[in-house]
């Protein structure tokens, strides 16, 4: 077999495959040996009729054909190897020349990973926010705190802003009640917005016995997105009783004896929180600016797969679980269509360079992914999509992902190292420095992910067809 390389553009090759006609002898006898299997012709027994006959009966262009699918996938594969390739997606196969008893030649059109120079990134500067944890900051994580531990009991009086009120609701659209829309005992807080639009204005200054009609756009069910008819009638209305901000209260609803004790905490905690969050917040920050530093030819085929991908992702899981579809989604953000294909694009293509750009790098300081980093990440990616580790680890098996889930922790290594090269300095011009490499490795993968769009395989070496 002889092959050559011609470079159509930075991320398009062609390659040209001529094959000697003896090397598909295998192939042919592969062939002849599956079409005897299919067939039956009187006089001979299934799987005994002669290769003459099966020309005779079935035609030699059948058994060439058989034979030339079964062979392409073993010369392609041969000659990507042999130009040291790295392809991505499926190749266009054209056969240019089939000559039965002298030679096969194809040619194969494919994408492949560009050529990348990661220049010296050590001079990347980038700024954060500064980690600030204010006494307003310490008195309202109290103060959530507190709510979480207030009590409730009936009146007899007019419901008010704070109020848990027992309501029953029926919802009506065209005038009819839907089958999903009644529902009885609900217990809803006034002012939390948890429930329907317009149920604040209706339940408030109701006593229980009362009830009040209102418009609203349902949020879910079977007739989500539609404007219904929503009756509301309340059954009990209860004040909330927020305990007495003390040690006592302390005692109650931590660990610690003393309420300065509880604040020292909440002030430790939101420190941490707002590291972390500086943390991804420089990792993403110098992410843009490494990518800004590479250029990143990006293959026309991939990016159009990567933008499909991600459109099918929103529409068919996320806004599907919300009940939403795509214009209904558009019209809640504000957005045309043009504007959100725009930003769908910008997303791919930014995914699609970090994963080139990075992978560069993960190539050339040699980095590994251990079984544990691995295990970190599947953990806390479990975490973040509600499900248990091993609900999450059955699924990611089941589906193929376990590369994915390397990929991803293997690039946050790569960007947790230009991140520490870099400068990094808060918005009081103090330079920052993260020291937690394990838990900024982890968090720069997590940013990866994010970047990438996890849901979708950036690219898979395929079997061409003929």
């Amino acid at each position: 077999m002889k092959s050559a390389v011609e470079t159509l553009n930075p991320t398009r090759v062609r390659l040209t495959v001529e094959v000697p006609f003896e090397e598909l002898k295998d192939s042919l006898d592969a062939a002849y040996k599956k079409i005897n299997q299919q067939v039956t012709v009187k006089g001979f027994r299934k799987g005994k009729i002669p290769a003459r006959v099966i020309d005779q009966r079935f035609g030699r262009g059948a058994v060439l054909e058989e034979a030339v699918n079964d062979a392409l996938p073993k010369f392609y594969t041969e000659a990507v190897n042999e130009a040291e390739l790295a392809v991505l997606g499926q190749p266009e196969v054209d056969i240019t020349e089939l000559k039965d008893g002298e030679t096969l030649n194809f040619t194969a059109e494919v994408d492949i990973r560009p050529a990348l120079e990661i220049p010296d990134f050590s001079g990347i500067e980038v700024e954060v926010d500064a980690v600030e944890v204010s006494d307003e900051d310490i008195e309202k994580s109290v103060e959530q705190l507190r709510e979480r531990f207030a009590s409730t009991s009936p009146v007899e009086r007019a419901a008010q802003d704070g109020d848990v009120v027992t309501i029953d609701l029926q919802a009506k659209v065209d005038g009819e009640v839907l089958e999903d829309g009644v529902a009885e005992g609900v217990s809803y807080t006034i002012g939390s917005g948890e429930l329907l639009d317009g149920i604040d204005e209706a339940v408030k200054g109701l006593e229980a016995g009362g009830e009040a009609t209102f418009t609203s756009e349902l949020k879910g069910g079977s007739a989500a997105g539609k404007e219904s008819e929503v009756t509301v009638k309340v059954t009990q209305v209860a004040a909330r009783e927020l305990p007495e901000l003390d040690d006592e209260f302390a005692q109650l609803a931590s660990e610690f004896d003393t309420l300065d004790e509880l604040k020292a905490d909440s002030r430790k905690r939101l420190e941490n929180m707002k590291q972390y969050d500086q943390a991804t917040q420089a990792q993403e920050r110098v992410l843009e600016k490494l990518l800004e530093l590479v250029e990143v030819p990006v293959p026309e085929k991939l990016l159009e797969d990567e933008i499909n991908t991600r459109k099918h992702n929103l529409e068919h899981h996320q806004l599907g679980q919300m009940g939403l579809d795509l214009a209904k989604y558009l019209e809640i953000q504000g957005k045309t269509e043009e504007e959100f294909d725009a930003e769908t694009n910008e997303a791919a293509v930014k995914g699609i360079k970090t994963q080139f750009v990075l992978d560069e790098l993960v190539k050339r300081e040699n980095l590994n992914v251990n079984q544990e980093e691995l295990t970190e990440h599947l953990m806390r990616r479990a975490a973040s999509s509600g499900m248990s580790p091993d609900q999450f680890a059955q699924a990611v098996v089941e589906g193929g992902q376990v590369p994915l889930l390397v990929g991803e922790v293997a690039r946050g290594k790569a960007l947790a190292l230009v991140v520490e090269a870099a400068t990094v300095k808060d918005t009081n011009g103090e330079v920052i420095d993260l020291d937690d490499e394990e838990e900024a490795e982890e968090a720069a993968a997590e940013v990866v992910a994010e970047a990438t769009d996890s849901e979708v395989a950036a690219e898979a070496e395929e079997k061409p067809e003929a």
